[in-house]
């Protein structure tokens, strides 16, 4: 009487491994990488809009005019977006100043800057990138407090 065996014949299965061993790894890493690849564009908008926000706030409370300090915050965001090569058109900078709106250096008055970021998510294509629902909008805000001892205007 021949003897049955619970497990398949070892002869049907070669080579399938491999096979499966590829198509999962391609299933589950193509995903994996995509999803580094926009962890790392969000944190760089987040560093950057973050950086821009303390150093506009920080600009304008050193300034010694109130349009000085304006011009200075729009050049330090400028710059701190040009460093994680942000574009310009993708940012917007709202900068507001208590007690007085006209004069930020009131002294012991706050400036406050917000700073936001319409980040295109890698590997979309140009025509669905920023403005568009392929962009997640990051936002950074910053306050600084005017010096009491600051000498009047």
């Amino acid at each position: 009487m021949p003897r049955s065996s619970p497990f398949p014949d070892a002869a049907a299965e070669t080579g399938s491994a491999a096979v499966e061993f590829v198509t999962l790894g391609v299933v589950l890493l193509v995903p994996l990488v995509y999803l580094v690849l926009v962890l790392g564009a969000l944190q760089g908008a987040a560093f950057a809009a973050e950086g821009a926000a303390r150093q506009a706030a920080r600009e304008v409370v050193l300034a010694g005019s109130d349009a000085a300090g304006r011009a200075a915050a729009v050049g330090a965001v400028r710059t701190a977006l040009a460093d994680w090569r942000i574009p310009e058109s993708a940012s917007s900078v709202e900068l507001g100043c208590a007690p007085d709106p006209g004069d930020c250096l009131v002294p012991r008055g706050t400036v406050r800057v917000t700073v936001r970021v319409a980040v295109a998510l890698p590997l979309l294509p140009r025509a669905l990138s920023v403005g568009t629902p392929g962009a997640v909008p990051v936002e950074a805000h910053a306050v600084q407090r005017v010096s009491m001892f600051e000498a009047p205007r």
